[in-house]
């Protein structure tokens, strides 16, 4: 049996250590909410990266992670903080075995200001539109 993993590590700058350290009760609140979730999804890792000056936020995948749920508390933070600015990451979709379409990945841009998606792709259906003689951009 295959297993699938969403790969991901990204830093998040959230302006003061203060922020820092109160990001971390939204990320403990947003832990909780996924917990509830009948199934829970898979969330991400967090710490504070002291090399960055006690500003930054390093999020990452454990085994595996859940994009959505970075999404969800980047905009928290943004709102929280009053974060403005454009802020992305990428993530990569893997296969513990060689799968047809089991390999891809992505990526989601934020303005932080307004909390709206910029823009993201997702290589899979991009691929899959290309191939069927689509415009991806349409």
């Amino acid at each position: 049996m295959a297993n699938y993993f969403t790969h991901f590590s990204c830093l998040l700058d959230v302006g003061s250590p203060e922020n820092a350290a109160r990001a971390l009760d939204l990320y403990n609140a947003l832990s909780e909410e996924n917990a509830a979730e009948d199934p829970p999804s898979e969330s991400f890792l967090l710490s504070i990266q002291p090399e960055h000056g006690g500003t930054q936020l390093w999020i990452r995948d454990d085994e595996t992670g859940d994009p959505e749920h970075v999404i969800q508390f980047v905009k928290r933070c943004a709102t929280a903080f009053g974060l403005t600015g454009l802020w992305g990451f990428q993530y990569a979709t893997t296969c513990s075995s060689a799968k047809v379409n089991a390999f891809g990945g992505g990526a989601h841009a934020l303005d932080l200001a307004t909390g709206k998606t910029v823009d993201w792709i997702y290589s899979g259906s991009w691929l899959e539109i290309v191939l069927a003689g689509g415009d991806p951009d349409a």
